[in-house]
């Protein structure tokens, strides 16, 4: 079969998954249907409905798009099944049902944004930054029952630098995973896939999860050292952003994101949250073996700034200290 031929759906929401079915419309692949989220009221009101980037795109390449509520509505299903794809690929978006997972005859892979089996779940890049990983990729795999537990066809390694925030290695995976779709594509149309159970891989090592993050998993523990709120701020940075709360004196505690960090070890007996500061350029944060340097954060109601900026404007920060 040409790849002309081969009936695509794909599946996805988010700017991650634009550049591989970007990468599948330019490079000439039939992709008969696209699925992504219902639009996002947005707004004071709700009143303004904001489409996906996948929807987006699909839209301005004149691909045919479904927005289902709810997966396993029949007039879905029926309209799914109409498509008749020999291929569906998931990238970003939600778990399947069975009924759709299993649908065409080539089935269904997904593409995850980790070196499978390690961080299964909703934040895999946020984590492997958060836990100071060195090394991250992407595998695609193909679907079963429990959630990112297919067998893998093929995978990526991508090197994690020390100043790599999560953007950047979005970023790097983001394109890099438009590269392994389409070659994961011609493997399967050429009958070429050789799969290896994730099971086998799992057996020599520590899994780490990769679970939905919250506001409150973003809160700073400045207990935990250097190198982990370091390692912690970068892996939340720029979205959804590490914070912690500033007190000063009697005052409601302001709520204080932190974008950019440096690492200071040095000996101290200061309190971990008190704060070290010139009141011209430099704020540091005490942990438990050093300090934390910030370089870029935000005060509540203010816009991101540098430090020297903040520091012009907010008064008597020395008295103050974080929790």
């Amino acid at each position: 079969m040409e790849k002309k031929d081969l009936r695509i759906v794909y599946m996805g929401t988010p700017e991650f998954a634009v550049e591989s079915l970007k990468r599948l419309v330019e490079g000439g692949y039939q992709v008969v249907g696209v699925i992504t989220m219902p639009d996002k009221p947005m707004g004071r009101h709700g009143s303004v409905l904001q489409p996906s980037p996948v929807k987006q795109y699909a839209v301005s390449q004149g691909l045919k798009v479904l927005q289902p509520e709810k997966l396993k509505d029949e007039n879905f299903l029926a309209e799914l099944r109409d498509l008749k794809a020999d291929l569906q690929i998931v990238v970003a978006f939600r778990m399947l049902p069975e009924v759709v997972w299993n649908m065409p005859r080539l089935g269904t892979f997904n593409l995850h944004a980790s070196l499978l089996p390690q961080y299964r779940g909703a934040a895999p890049i946020n984590w492997a930054v958060i836990n100071g990983e060195t090394e991250t990729g992407i595998t695609t795999f193909f679907l079963k029952h429990e959630i990112d537990t297919g067998e893998i066809i093929d995978q990526v390694r991508v090197p994690i630098a020390d100043t790599d925030n999560v953007e950047i290695v979005y970023d790097k995976l983001m394109h890099l995973g438009g590269d392994l779709v389409v070659k994961t594509v011609d493997a399967i149309l050429e009958g070429n896939v050789k799969t290896i159970p994730q099971e086998q891989l799992a057996a020599a090592t520590e899994l780490h999860p990769a679970p939905k993050i919250f506001k409150e998993t973003c809160r700073i523990d400045w207990q935990a050292g250097v190198k982990k709120v370091y390692d912690f701020v970068r892996g939340l940075s720029p979205y959804p952003a590490a914070w912690t709360e500033l007190h000063q004196g009697d005052a409601a505690p302001l709520a204080l994101k932190i974008f950019e960090t440096e690492k200071v070890f040095v000996a101290h007996n200061l309190k971990p949250g008190s704060i070290v500061t010139d009141k011209k350029t430099y704020f540091q944060i005490a942990s438990t073996d050093g300090f934390v340097k910030v370089l870029s954060l935000q005060l509540a109601g203010k816009k991101r700034m540098e430090v020297a900026d903040f520091l012009r404007g907010y008064r008597h920060v020395e008295d103050s200290f974080v929790e």
